[in-house]
């Protein structure tokens, strides 16, 4: 920094210092004004002024002698050398080399001859202006008078400092009374309780909350608290507010208030001690915040939680039962069933007429009931076996079906393939296998006479998963009865094609157990095309 720089950055600071007195253009008040008055009696001269030197001007705060006011500062004696801090004494300005041009001399502005400045420095070394004293006529000062006058230009900075001070209280306890009228505001307006002590636990804050809360005005012992339970009274040495006052602080402690009138509360304190010298607490304050509606959500979450649980626990009892009941069910009913068809075809071989028709429509019947218990039986087993996830290859999967229904598909003049690679899913392979199977074996049933029957299977990859599409080129589904697809014992009658309605049932309870979705649409040009999303990270409940 060079020396412009220097002295540019030290007068900067200095026209700080001065503004922050807020003297200049204020009236000098009387204690400066004797100051000033004494200075010119102890210089035994007529003339004395009070000059505060800014940017441009000099400021004649008060005066004695003579009307004073401002000038510029290069017209300005005291501006001279004020700033070097050292008492400049002149016998006779007109005889001096640096004044005798100064209007202040030459009698443009006035006839000084006899002329003493004493600097206004701060503590800091900030020069503000000076005390002048001046005469008409050449004159001398002694010692004693030189550290008289000293003195008061110390006076005078006093005076400046007491002056700046007792601004910066004034409008600090502005600042603490616009703080404390918004704190009480605040207090008063928000929906926390706040109560305070003081060091003898004696309450001296309760803000409108606490008030409504606790039913009091002027602090009577009206409230009661409670444990959680809202039966057990709280002990004194529990309460949150001595609590904090003795151990120095109180985080989320719960309790009940009863009120007088009102429900009870279910409030949560924390607070603290208020520090005083020698870490000696001062008293401590607390807030509540109501939690009553939260706390009995919580205990209906539980209470739900609870219930679910107990659900889930029936549940798993009846799909225990279920399998049994269809363990039972394949061997008590299928297995007599088999007989039973067995001896229909005996006698039917054993008799002619009416009596053979009679058994041939006694093995139909019997026919239709094994396939509506097998049936049965898949729906019960789709929905009450464990899922088993595993890393399951679709493309395999497809090949053992499309083995399995080659007999039927060709009995149809069925084309059943695939385009592209399909891919690895996380599943249960018997599950997806049955999911495969039923739907195939649909798209076989109700295909269209009067078209070859095409079914064609893809996958594709997205944000959920892998969707799946079993497209045929059957006879469709008209769009109002789609919804009803998936419903237990639903059968469209579109077609010659016998069912149960249970098929697609037991394809949606796979799909959903696996956490997916499966909806039915039309495939382009004419028939039926569902599509089943397997995700990528099966979200739903197992088992």
């Amino acid at each position: 920094m060079d020396l412009a720089e220097r002295v540019s950055e030290r007068e900067r600071l200095r026209l700080a210092a001065l503004h922050e007195y807020r003297l200049l253009d204020s009236p000098a008040g009387d204690e400066l004004e004797a100051v000033v008055r004494v200075a010119a009696t102890v210089a035994r001269v007529p003339n004395a002024s009070l000059n505060l030197i800014d940017e441009n001007r000099q400021c004649q705060l008060t005066t004695v002698g003579f009307e004073g006011g401002d000038s510029e500062r290069s017209d300005s004696m005291c501006a001279v050398r004020f700033e070097t801090g050292r008492f400049t004494h002149i016998r006779d300005a007109s005889t001096d080399p640096v004044f005798r041009d100064n209007p202040w001399v030459t009698g443009v502005l006035a006839d000084v001859r006899f002329y003493a400045s004493f600097p206004l420095v701060t503590p800091e070394g900030h020069a503000l202006g000076s005390l002048c004293v001046f005469d008409g006529a050449p004159a001398e000062l002694d010692e004693e008078q030189i550290e008289r006058l000293k003195d008061l230009a110390q006076i005078i900075l006093a005076l400046f400092e007491r002056r700046r001070q007792a601004r910066i209280n004034a409008e600090l306890a502005t600042l603490a009374e616009e703080r404390q009228r918004w704190t009480d505001t605040l207090l008063e307006t928000i929906d926390v309780a706040v109560v305070a002590a003081d060091e003898n636990g004696r309450l001296t804050l309760f803000n409108r909350a606490a008030r409504e809360w606790h039913g009091m005005d002027d602090f009577p012992d009206r409230y009661q608290l409670f444990e959680t339970d809202g039966c057990t009274p709280l002990a004194p040495e529990r309460a949150p507010l001595p609590r904090a006052l003795r151990e120095g602080s109180v985080k989320d402690a719960e309790m009940i208030i009863k009120r007088p009138v009102g429900e009870p509360l279910h409030v949560s304190v924390s607070g603290r001690a208020l520090p005083g010298p020698g870490g000696v607490p001062r008293g401590a304050v607390v807030a509540m915040n109501d939690v009553t509606s939260a706390r009995a959500q919580q205990r209906a979450i539980e209470e739900a939680r609870r219930e679910l649980a107990a659900a889930n626990a029936d549940l798993r009892r009846s799909n225990a039962d279920l399998s049994n009941f269809a363990g039972a069910v394949s061997h008590d009913l299928v297995s007599p069933l088999s007989a039973v068809g067995g001896y229909l075809e005996l006698i039917g071989e054993e008799v002619e007429g009416r009596p053979k028709q009679w058994a041939e429509s006694a093995s139909r019947a019997v026919a239709r009931m094994r396939d509506l218990i097998r049936a049965l039986l898949g729906y019960a087993q789709a929905g009450s076996a464990p899922v088993r996830r595993v890393t399951a290859d679709l493309a395999d999967l497809f090949e053992q079906v499309s083995t399995d229904l080659r007999p039927a598909a060709e009995a149809a003049g069925a084309r059943v393939e695939t385009t592209g690679a399909l891919p690895v899913v996380d599943g249960d392979p018997v599950l997806i296998r049955q999911l495969l199977q039923n739907l195939i074996g649909n798209a076989i049933k109700y295909r269209d006479p009067d078209r070859s029957c095409r079914v064609l299977v893809t996958a594709e990859h997205g944000p959920s998963g892998w969707t799946v599409a079993v497209a045929d080129n059957g006879l469709g589904i008209p769009p109002e009865q789609r919804h009803r697809v998936f419903e237990m014992f639903t059968r469209l009658g579109t077609g010659t094609a016998g069912g149960h309605g249970i098929g697609l049932s037991t394809c949606w309870r796979i799909v959903e157990r696996h956490g997916g979705d499966i909806r039915v649409d039309e495939t382009p040009g004419g028939g039926t095309t569902v599509l089943f999303t397997l995700p990528d990270r099966v979200t739903s409940e197992e088992g």
